[in-house]
């Protein structure tokens, strides 16, 4: 990991070796040290509100179901039917009791428990004496409010522990509705060609926004003139475990439609309530932090968190070393009023949508990086220094601080797998 990664604190350099968005053999590595023993975002769990709710899911490379059982119980159950390993369910989504195989009618409680079989009477009595052809569940699925993960190492540190610094941030998202959260209808799925340590650093990387992002700042100035010119100021923030987020001022106030023209005086009436509320339920710093500041937050190793425009959750996972598949999905306050919901929508859309300012321009310069990476063995290393000679407290939200965050939890994780080797090699 040495030759990968290069922490070089004295000189205030910190480099990452191209090799490791490129290379099979260190793919191979992070599925086994990281998706195989972190603990990884699987839904909300106001995506299967009733009993009998469930939605198809793929975490970490596995196809899950994440289900809301008739016992009302939320299971995390290995889409596979444990005779001879077809999907069991094969719609994304739905409301059943019982789930059935295509391909030899196995059925199956919403709990995974064996419910029939055809041709029953050529099996032994005892068959199933013992659970052995349920379907089988993620033994580790934990919650921290609403927000649900797996993890596929029984013997993991609990999600609380795991998410330690992290959780404040989280309650500063959740905190801004007193109702709760729930997840909107509707998924995006899109794919990009490049290493999906790639979009990590990019959902938390600040330094980017105004060059890549230009037009759309440049179009909100043209919709109304008077609005100051952006200054993206905050802060970085180490959440430790490979966590990290960025803290800044929204650039005109939020939510961000707020500084959209169409909206009209009732509509920022209804905003000031809003924020009035959060002063008496918090007091006025925290009611400040929730209503005037934007974050985005990586929880290691693959789901960030954007409470920007609206509350957006991505994850993705790597197919291959330049290819990975993004999902992504927007959440809101419970009983928030119609128009709020379609002004955050749209700001939701305008930005962060497949089809919306930023992302394209995200997606082309990570699709940019990772054709350059041809050029390795001439190039080798990225610079992810940009702050360093400010220390970790004094980190500027456009500092690369979060991203070395994420690095030395990387390193830490994966250094791991050489030691595992270089242990065998000496027994």
């Amino acid at each position: 990991m040495e030759r990968l990664i290069q922490d070089n604190i004295e000189k205030n350099e910190f480099l990452v070796n191209r090799k490791v968005f490129t290379d099979r053999e260190i793919l191979a590595r992070e599925r086994a040290e990281i998706f195989n023993k972190c603990w990884l975002f699987i839904g909300h769990e106001s995506e299967i509100p009733e009993l009998g709710d469930y939605k198809r899911k793929k975490v970490g490379g596995r196809n899950l179901l994440f289900v809301h059982s008739h016992d009302g119980k939320i299971r995390a159950l290995y889409n596979t039917c444990p005779h001879r390993g077809a999907l069991v369910a094969r719609e994304d989504s739905g409301n059943s009791r019982v789930f059935r195989c295509f391909y030899h009618a196995w059925s199956f409680t919403n709990d995974g428990k064996l419910a029939g079989m055809p041709g029953k009477d050529g099996f032994p009595d005892d068959f199933n004496d013992e659970g052995t052809k349920d379907m089988k569940e993620v033994r580790r699925l934990e919650s921290y409010r609403g927000f649900m993960f797996v993890n596929f190492d029984d013997n993991a540190i609990s999600l609380d522990e795991y998410l330690g610094n992290a959780k404040e941030y989280l309650d500063l998202v959740v905190d801004q509705s007193e109702y709760g959260l729930e997840a909107l209808g509707g998924v995006q799925e899109y794919s990009v060609r490049a290493n999906w340590k790639l979009l990590t650093e990019n959902s938390a990387d600040l330094y980017h926004g105004m060059p890549t992002h230009k037009t759309y700042f440049d179009i909100k100035q043209a919709q109304d003139p008077n609005l100051k010119r952006v200054k993206l100021e905050g802060r970085g923030i180490d959440l430790g475990n490979g966590h990290a987020a960025i803290e800044y001022v929204a650039p005109w106030g939020r939510p961000v439609a707020q500084w959209t023209p169409i909206w009209d005086e009732d509509f920022k009436k209804d905003m000031e309530k809003i924020k009035e509320r959060l002063v008496e339920r918090f007091g006025e710093e925290r009611a400040d932090r929730i209503a005037n500041y934007n974050r985005n937050i990586i929880i290691f190793p693959n789901l960030v968190i954007n409470d920007i425009m609206a509350v957006t959750a991505r994850t993705f996972y790597p197919t291959s070393p330049g290819y990975m598949e993004v999902t992504g999905y927007s959440l809101a306050p419970k009983a928030e009023k119609d128009e709020h919901r379609l002004a955050r929508n749209n700001n939701f859309l305008e930005f962060l949508g497949p089809g919306g300012f930023a992302t394209p321009d995200d997606n082309e310069a990570l699709e940019l990086c990772q054709e350059a990476y041809n050029n390795n063995t001439a190039v080798q290393w990225n610079d992810i220094s940009k702050g360093m000679v400010r220390g970790k407290e004094n980190a500027l939200a456009t500092d690369e601080l979060q991203m070395r965050s994420f690095w030395r939890h990387y390193k830490s994780r994966l250094q791991k797998s050489f030691d595992k080797e270089k242990e065998a090699v000496l027994e």
